[in-house]
């Protein structure tokens, strides 16, 4: 009985040191399977403030991805930039991410207004947007094609077919005395190399064939208006570029979805001829096509058809009756629309454009009626209290700009509600407003176009008036947090003025407002 007790008691030692490493065991593996993601090995290089400008800058060419955690489409394009990032290692090609809601003022100095947000980088500047499909199977061929070399060598035997190879060849003539100009030129190349072919020719007779007397010269050939412009200005990468841009644009075109990019990359004033017939479309070509030549280089003309596009006439504050005729600017989001109730002419159209490129006519801006009353703890903006309001250099103003039909913007007003009256009591420091911003324009000195919705920014108090994208889940508490961080005023949040239930975060996603 004492033998069969104590093998009774081992039986149970054993099972019991046998649940103990099983318990060890899977303890150390549930373990091993959380470790933290920023100590999961990545191929990808994760940027900050402190290492951006030495990363980015020491790289001949760089991706970099600019996301934020809680975005769907970000979350998608992980693995598939993860497997992009692995493959180019071979090529000796660095892709690289920023969270941009870790790292909100490199993104705001890059313009990033949704997510992703792809650029390319090269020797630390940028050359372009990627816009392509987000595979790895996608992005690795666009990064090596990237490594060739932008600038093709142009030599009397294939110059006839390298410049009727596309609508648009760009060719630079060079002589071995001007390597500055054309490490400019190709650097405009390298910039430009998605959009246009660029050559090079370094043979003087083939220059002197083509009426050139003096080099370098850089020649935009095209199978369109007088087939080639040649390039007389400074010797600059800036200047260049806009040259190229602009001359390959015609002289007069119709605008669609397809090309209205083209224009607004060429950074010029737009006119815009409305019509919605093809009388009105014959006649206005007929008006305006003289004075299009006259303006080239200044102000892009442009055909659009009323029925297909009419709605764009609100975004120029042009009544919808045809024809019409507007100027825009839209880099600055500046409209100039052409008096309605006068008959376009060829010298009506000639007089309003030389009134506008000797800056004799005012943009126009659109604006809802100033609030006879404004007591309510979201404070309302339109266009003529904007400035007043905002630019007030003793006050945060946070600005919700939204759109009375996005889904998004309705889902945020009661939190955003909530967030005003807890910041009532201190309206004489922090400021909740909101604006319509489809029925208000911008007054020219705010620097950015609102291109989805909502868009919320805070202007911070003081001089500069800094502007502070906010980037956080739009919960109640994401807003108190962000005002408490960045705001110049601080405040003391009580518990009496939280005390209402916060309502479910709206998605943090943003409706994409198009103009054409």
């Amino acid at each position: 009985e004492r033998h069969s007790n104590m093998i009774r008691k081992i039986i149970i030692l054993a099972l019991a040191f046998l649940a103990f490493s099983l318990l060890v065991r899977a303890r150390s593996e549930l373990e091993e399977e959380t470790v933290p993601a920023e100590e999961v090995l990545s191929d990808v290089l994760s940027l900050t403030a402190q290492n951006f400008g030495t990363i980015v800058d020491a790289e001949k060419l760089i991706m970099v991805e600019f996301f934020a955690p809680w975005c769907g489409h970000c979350k998608a394009l992980a693995p598939e930039y993860e497997a992009a990032a692995t493959a180019l290692k071979k090529d000796d090609i660095k892709l690289a991410k920023v969270d941009c809601t870790a790292e909100t003022k490199i993104c705001q100095s890059y313009d990033v207004g949704g997510y992703p947000t792809i650029k390319i980088f090269r020797d630390g500047k940028v050359a372009n947007d990627y816009s392509g499909p987000r595979k790895a199977d996608a992005i690795i061929p666009y990064m090596q094609k990237q490594l060739q070399p932008a600038v093709a060598v142009v030599t009397p035997s294939n110059f006839t077919s390298f410049k009727e190879s596309e609508n648009v060849v760009i060719v630079g003539f060079f002589s071995a005395t001007t390597q500055d100009e054309f490490n400019v030129y190709n650097t405009v190349a390298d910039t430009l190399r998605e959009d246009f072919r660029f050559g090079c020719a370094v043979n003087s007779k083939l220059a002197s064939e083509e009426g050139l007397t003096t080099l370098p010269a850089v020649v935009v050939y095209k199978k369109f208006d007088e087939g080639k412009d040649v390039y007389t200005g400074p010797f600059n990468d800036k200047d260049l570029a806009k040259f190229i841009k602009v001359s390959s644009i015609r002289v007069m075109d119709e605008i669609s979805p397809e090309n209205y990019p083209l224009y607004v990359d060429s950074g010029i004033p737009i006119a815009f001829f409305f019509y919605d017939n093809d009388e009105q479309r014959e006649k206005l070509k007929e008006q305006a096509e003289p004075v299009a030549k006259e303006f080239k280089g200044k102000i892009s003309f442009v055909l659009i058809n009323a029925t297909s596009y009419g709605g764009h006439a609100d975004n120029l504050n042009l009544q919808q009756k045809w024809p019409a005729f507007g100027i825009s600017e839209p880099e600055k989001g500046d409209k100039f629309p052409y008096d309605q109730s006068k008959e376009i002419t060829t010298d009506g159209i000639s007089e309003f454009c030389t009134a506008y490129i000797n800056g004799e006519i005012k943009p126009n801006i659109k604006s809802q009626p100033v609030p006879e009353t404004n007591d309510d703890p979201v404070y309302v903006l339109v266009a003529n209290n904007f400035e007043e309001t905002v630019y007030d250099t003793a006050k945060d103003v946070l600005v919700e700009f939204y759109a009375p039909w996005c889904g998004h913007c309705k889902k945020l007003v009661p939190t955003y509600d909530k967030v005003g009256e807890t910041y009532a009591p201190f309206k004489d420091k922090i400021v909740i407003a909101k604006i319509d911003a489809t029925e208000n324009d911008l007054p020219p000195r705010v620097p950015f176009k609102v291109g989805g919705f909502p868009t919320i920014k805070l202007f911070k108090a003081g001089e500069d008036k800094e502007i502070v994208d906010f980037q956080g889940n739009r919960s109640y508490e994401s807003f108190i947090e962000f005002l408490d961080q960045h705001a110049v005023n601080k405040v003391t949040i009580t518990k009496a003025e939280e005390e209402k239930p916060t309502t479910e975060s709206p998605p943090a996603e943003t409706e994409v407002h198009q103009e054409l």
